[in-house]
């Protein structure tokens, strides 16, 4: 995956992605500023002077990442396309790591023209030590990067451009997020983040843990949406938003190059009628793509697919009717994660 050290590009995969005990552990973001309605600091350790306005922002993603897909999602939501402009890489990754198409060619770098998201970290520090990721929120007027935690993107997009073109309805409410909070710990270790513990696992202890774990919490998710529309609350929050883009990779992706198999989506009633619910919401179908996911997951690894042959199948489609419940019709919201 290769790793910046001191601002330099170096392509070998480092030692520290998994310990001994054979454990995949992500690495921490870098990058953890906020932009604010103001400009005021946003966070513990945060400097200020990113205020909120239009056209200043720039967000690098990638379409095969789920990580910088929920940013996407938000983006969308919120009705910032023409607030927050957007570039994504090429969908498999090179010996430079993520890279862009040359200009002016689709997946290339708009804004600042560069071959490799790497050299975009360079700019921000030309110290930088650490993996280089997507997404990234670039402020155009500073010439840095202000964030590459995605959890964090998403909550600036849902709450800081509110003066300045944001609409649509807010995703972290202050009478939900407790819930919301709740949500997505479980969801984000054993589900967003467990899909990577169980595929890139070095040993078959860490693989079986992490794999438990996931279909404990997608058996979990299974029951709580049995008694509700939505994980929290009467409209999709960003719980739900957070959950998404895993699903929506889950039976092309997960299940056959991760060795998450024991069941698909399509085989628990309740996920499958919700995550086509939610794909089928405006806007969203446009920021999916399962060709580039498997393009994506299916690329060459010495240790995963070592001669990079992306599968046909299988046939997977989120645009069937998916049955859900009106939600004045939804049966009580007693279910709780545990």
């Amino acid at each position: 995956m290769g790793v910046m050290i001191e601002g330099v590009w170096h392509a070998e995969e480092p030692a520290s992605g998994s310990a001994d005990d054979g454990k995949y552990r992500r690495s921490v973001s870098a990058f953890r500023n906020w932009v604010t309605p103001d400009g005021a600091p946003g966070g513990e350790g945060c400097v200020g002077g990113f205020a909120a306005e239009a056209g200043r922002y720039h967000l690098y993603v990638a379409l095969n990442c789920p990580w910088a897909h929920r940013t996407m999602i938000v983006r969308v939501l919120k009705g910032l396309e023409d607030v927050v402009s957007l570039d994504a890489v090429l969908p498999r990754r090179s010996a430079e790591g993520w890279i862009f198409a040359a200009p002016p060619e689709a997946n290339s770098d708009s804004l600042l023209g560069s071959h490799a998201l790497h050299k975009i970290y360079a700019a921000a520090d030309t110290a930088f030590s650490g993996r280089v990721t997507v997404p990234v929120l670039w402020d155009k007027k500073r010439r840095t990067i202000v964030s590459n935690e995605s959890s964090e993107i998403i909550r600036m997009l849902n709450s800081a451009f509110d003066d300045v073109g944001a609409n649509g309805a807010d995703l972290y409410p202050t009478e939900l997020r407790g819930d919301i909070d709740r949500v997505n710990e479980r969801v984000y270790r054993s589900v967003n983040n467990g899909v990577y513990r169980a595929g890139f696992a070095r040993s078959q202890e860490a693989y079986e843990e992490a794999f438990d774990e996931l279909f404990e919490a997608l058996d979990m998710l299974e029951a709580r949406l049995a008694t509700r529309r939505y994980l929290c609350g009467d409209m999709p929050s960003e719980a739900d938003w957070r959950l998404f883009p895993t699903l929506m990779r889950f039976d092309v992706a997960y299940f056959g190059a991760f060795k998450c198999n024991l069941r698909r989506i399509q085989d628990y009633p309740n996920l499958w009628g919700y995550v086509r619910e939610l794909y089928q919401m405006q806007g969203i179908a446009a920021t999916c793509d399962l060709d580039v996911y498997k393009q994506g997951y299916y690329s060459i690894s010495e240790l995963r697919n070592p001669l990079g042959i992306v599968p046909k199948g299988p046939a997977v489609d989120f645009s069937t009717p998916h049955g859900r419940r009106n939600v004045n019709d939804r049966i009580g919201q007693s279910a709780a994660v545990s």
